[in-house]
């Protein structure tokens, strides 16, 4: 019987729980059926920490090399060094990795030479209709010769390219806590930092995919909590959290206050403007603060805004040459980086812009944390379509107020706006709302709140 994937292959990669959903003989299908859709003579394969990784990095290897292409393996690797490696290699690329989800979960995250995505318009789907289609008549023919394995070391070369593209040299000595979360960034944060003017205070940088101290996913606040207090304890100048395959960086200031991801946005965005002689489009996107496109427009640059989700951030950059793109989710993508994102390349940025100058952190921000935002919240809704269009009677024919429908429903007045979005996999609409004060915000919020839950 076909196997159902439709539970697995998701928008923009494949995610579940294993083996219950997927194994490695799927796995092995799926190398496969990416070499057949993207004609592959040779690929690049990485994996993260969790136990089930190896193994399925292998079975899909396998299934590569048995249509013909050579594979190079490049073994344990974050998100951000797989893409680099498509990129100096110009090869398509499999990472291993469920990101931040718990250690039962793990994923391929698919991309074409270049670190260009593969998602569900762009191959993943044909990719799917194919390991569906074998599961029920019997597994791919063999090309004529295998391909080869072998296996390459990339990270000197990955932290080498990093740092070619920010100077560190001359910043001032900087103390930073790093929480890894017992995922990627332990393997890759030594590397990259070794002989810059840090003092490293490392946290939970044991590889271990079971995740023993705190879920990998430093969007929650509760996975914060411990590296705000160390950053206090160690009177560090700044800390920063890594999720499970590192390809997102969240920061804390001296203070251990969190730092809103829009106010690196803006940070990283004026420093690639100055790069780039005060020119260049800078991409975020529509739940990203006022600040962003404010900071862009006053250093000389063009703010262009798009909907949430990273293919639609890559599409716009390749689109319109954008040098660099923001998500409010800490997802930041660079030109110089194949238009990929790469939390640690933003990490770099602001260690440089931070050690440039004598000020901490907490000042350095506030010129790009201008507005109170709410943060996301998901509410659990029985018909998203009908609490939207309610959102929507309830604003609408109102001289103070614009709406747009690029994503979801946005909700724009002078002081405030907020954007509600359904989510594509679960019953929820998740709401964003911002303000140019905090009792403005808490109104505007509790307003929109209402509806949705009404």
């Amino acid at each position: 019987m076909a196997a159902d994937l439709s539970q697995i292959v998701k928008a923009y990669d494949v995610r579940g729980v294993v083996p219950d959903q997927w194994d490695e003989s799927l796995a092995e299908l799926f190398g496969a059926a990416f070499v057949q859709v993207t004609r592959a003579r040779a690929i690049v394969v990485g994996h993260d920490m969790r136990p089930s990784s190896p193994g399925l990095s292998r079975a899909f290897a396998r299934g590569a090399a048995g249509q013909g292409a050579d594979v190079t393996e490049i073994g344990l690797c974050s998100t951000d060094q797989l893409y680099y490696a498509s990129g100096a290699l110009d090869l398509p690329g499999a990472m291993f990795t469920a990101s931040h989800n718990p250690a039962q979960y793990n994923g391929i995250k698919l991309c074409r030479a270049g670190a260009a995505p593969v998602g569900q318009d762009t191959g993943l789907s044909e990719i799917r209709a194919l390991v569906e289609r074998w599961t029920e008549s019997g597994a791919p023919q063999q090309a004529a010769e295998a391909g080869t394995i072998t296996r390459r070391d990339t990270l000197s070369d990955y932290a080498a390219h990093l740092r070619s593209l920010v100077d560190l040299t001359s910043i001032r000595p900087l103390k930073v806590v790093v929480d890894a979360g017992n995922g990627m960034g332990g393997h890759t944060v030594p590397t990259v930092f070794e002989g810059l003017p840090l003092t490293l205070v490392p946290m939970y940088f044991e590889l271990d995919g079971t995740f023993p101290n705190h879920e990998a996913n430093p969007l929650d606040p509760a996975n914060l909590v411990d590296l705000q207090q160390r950053v206090r304890a160690e009177g560090a100048d700044l800390g920063l959290a890594f999720d499970g395959d590192a390809d997102r960086c969240f920061v804390v200031d001296e203070r251990g206050e969190p730092v809103s991801p829009s106010a690196v946005t803006a940070l990283v965005a004026a420093r690639e403007l100055a790069r780039n002689g005060g020119k260049g489009v800078i991409i975020h996107n529509l739940i990203t603060s006022w600040s962003v496109p404010e900071v862009v427009r006053e250093h000389g640059g063009t703010p262009v805004r798009t909907r949430v989700g990273h293919s639609f951030i890559k599409a716009e950059m390749a689109t319109s040459g954008a040098i660099f793109g923001g998500e409010h989710s800490a997802h930041y993508y660079f030109k110089d980086f194949w238009n990929a994102d790469t939390g640690m390349l933003a990490a770099l940025h602001v260690l440089a812009a931070l050690g440039g100058q004598d000020d901490p952190l907490s000042a350095l921000v506030a010129e790009y944390d201008r507005y109170v935002g709410s943060c996301e919240i998901n509410s659990t809704v029985a018909d998203q379509a009908d609490r939207v269009a309610a959102i929507k009677a309830a604003y609408a024919g109102r001289e103070d107020i614009t709406l747009d429908e690029l994503d979801g429903l946005t909700v724009t007045s002078t002081d405030w706006w907020f954007n509600v979005r359904p989510s594509n996999t679960e019953p929820l609409l998740r709401l964003n709302a911002e303000a140019r004060d905090e009792a403005t915000m808490t109104k505007v919020r509790d307003e929109a709140l209402a509806i949705i839950r009404g």
